[in-house]
């Protein structure tokens, strides 16, 4: 590491010391999830591996490439080959298989045996990492092997590119394009597609094209389709009225279309179902009842789906299409009409998560990445941000809690990298307890020690909301229906002093407030984009009601 620092300045990798693994991980995966290039994480033997925690199954359900390397306990201990044990900590942490501590999570697990195929095994890592459904990979290696002495060799790197999908058969799209433009109701849903940041732009010349198609988010992970098209239909976890009307559905990159205990697709409907992974080969129980299914590329799908319909498109009948158009763009009206209605602050001056949003919007520049783990408030937070640039919404690609803190930071990174230095300006989202799980103490002490300042939002309803909402799902009138937070322990009080807890990790050097009333926000928001356009992390801990 020192070696190559010294002998290779600015064509080495950049190292960043962070004081826990999960925000290690989180980094990394927000670096990977904005600029699709893989990153690495270096950790200590089992118990580094186990401090990853939830990271791991944010990075391997949100598809970011990352890999994490660990070293593995001497298998030496009497001076047999240089490495070693030489430690007593080197018999307590050596366990029967390390890599089944993350394994399962991973699109390639291995250890490597000796130095003299070390990059070759690097290597095929990053294949696995960086070849659809991309991921984490796990490589370790005990100290024996990372002290062999090898002869200097090189790779022609141009050999290890990922694996590239196709796209689909000119049978299969012709049968979609067909499908869209005969049906009454047409849906695309997608949940990740938009990681490629040429699917905005392609669905939106799709929807044009199949004048009526709405698009619904159900994933969340990044922005898919901007909120100005009529087609839009927002985010929404697996529930909302147009899966349960719709007479044509094509599901695109998603993990769950809709949730079938609580809404879903009418009898007789079509499906088709596009996806990089259609058969989501790590999650034990999946399936949706899709008359075709297709592994492939999501851009060059919706491409060729675009492509024939065009040529489909004169065969219409003019005054049907102008009337669905019509439809469309006065629902599109009516559903903006809407949030903002409920966006507005109470009489008594308090707010919701929709009219802090909405001010957020307002007041940020346009082209502001948002890291989001809002839970149960990602709704509302959606609906107001309204995101309409590819890669302006990034949410936590699992259900790891804490993903935002370390992922905003990587976000930063990321942006100033590819921006020469000066990147776009992000805004972490994240929930009151969701901001404890994310690890602030090393979050903003990075953030310090790094100089990479990111404004920090957080909601402050005084509890975990989220297990309340999963309860009254499955008993709406049993006996927690009517229970305190206290009694069911998801309330958090006495509060904790969220902003202060973050300037205490950052030395003091860092914006802190506190916001309950409208008529402080936009001042106190200001303030704090000021802050952090001059190199100085923010954090607003801001009272917001619930339900709005």
């Amino acid at each position: 590491m020192v070696k190559g620092q010294r002998e290779n300045k600015g064509n080495f990798p950049r190292i960043i010391t962070c004081p826990n693994e999960m925000v290690a991980m989180s980094m990394a995966d927000g670096y990977a999830r904005l600029t699709g290039k893989p990153q690495c994480v270096i950790v200590h033997v089992d118990v580094g591996t186990q401090g990853l925690g939830a990271a791991v199954h944010n990075a391997s359900t949100g598809r970011a490439p990352v890999l994490v390397f660990a070293g593995l306990s001497p298998f030496t201990l009497e001076g047999e080959m240089r490495g070693s044990r030489s430690e007593y900590i080197h018999w307590i942490q050596n366990v029967p298989d390390q890599t089944q501590i993350v394994g399962q999570y991973c699109r390639y697990a291995g250890e490597i045996k000796t130095g003299k195929n070390i990059k070759q095994m690097v290597n095929r890592a990053l294949q696995f990492a960086t070849s659809d459904p991309q991921g984490p990979v796990y490589l370790v290696g005990a100290r024996e092997v990372m002290e062999e002495e090898i002869n200097p060799y090189s790779l022609e790197q141009s050999v290890w590119d990922p694996v590239e999908l196709g796209g689909l058969t000119p049978k299969a799209s012709k049968e979609i394009a067909e499908a869209l433009l005969g049906a009454e109701n047409p849906l695309l849903i997608t949940g990740y597609s938009g990681r490629n940041h040429k699917i905005p732009d392609a669905l939106v010349e799709l929807t044009n094209t199949v004048k009526g198609l709405r698009v619904l988010d159900t994933g969340g992970s990044d922005m898919c389709f901007p909120a100005s098209h009529p087609g839009w239909l927002g985010l929404r976890f697996g529930i909302d009225p147009a899966i349960t009307n719709s007479d044509v559905i094509v599901v695109l990159d998603c993990d769950v279309p809709w949730i079938p205990t609580l809404n879903k697709p009418k009898d007789g409907v079509k499906v088709f179902h596009i996806d990089v992974d259609p058969l989501k080969q790590l999650m034990p129980l999946f399936y949706v009842p899709a008359q075709h299914r297709y592994r492939a590329d999501a851009l060059v799908a919706v491409e060729q789906i675009t492509s024939e319909a065009k040529s489909q498109a004169a065969k219409l009948d003019a005054a049907a299409v102008a009337k669905k158009w019509d439809a469309l763009q006065a629902s599109h009206k009516e559903r903006l009409d809407s949030i903002a209605s409920k966006a507005n602050p109470a009489e008594d001056g308090t707010f919701g998560t929709g009219h802090l949003c909405k001010t957020l919007r307002s007041l940020c520049p346009q082209d502001t990445i948002w890291a989001i783990e809002a839970v149960t408030n990602t709704a509302f937070v959606h609906d107001n941000l309204q995101p309409e640039l590819p890669g302006s919404w990034i949410n936590c690609g699992g259900g790891g809690l804490g993903w935002s803190g370390g992922g905003a930071l990587g976000i930063k990174l990321a942006t100033d990298a590819q921006n020469g230095g000066k990147g776009k300006f992000v805004v972490q989202i994240v929930g009151d307890g969701t901001f404890l799980f994310s690890v602030p103490g090393s979050v903003y002490w990075i953030s310090k020690r790094y100089g990479i300042p990111v404004l920090t939002i957080v909601l402050n309803n005084k509890g975990w909301n989220a297990p309340r909402k999963s309860m009254l799902l499955v008993h709406p009138n049993g006996l927690g229906s009517t229970a305190t937070n206290e009694e069911i322990n998801i309330s958090f009080d006495p509060v904790p002093d969220y902003a202060g807890i973050a300037k205490a990790a950052a030395g003091g050097d860092l914006f802190a407030a506190k916001v309950d009333k409208a008529d402080d926000l936009e001042r106190t928001i200001k303030e704090a984009i000021k802050a952090v356009e001059g190199g100085q992390s923010a954090v607003l801990d801001c009272k917001v009601t619930l339900g709005c």
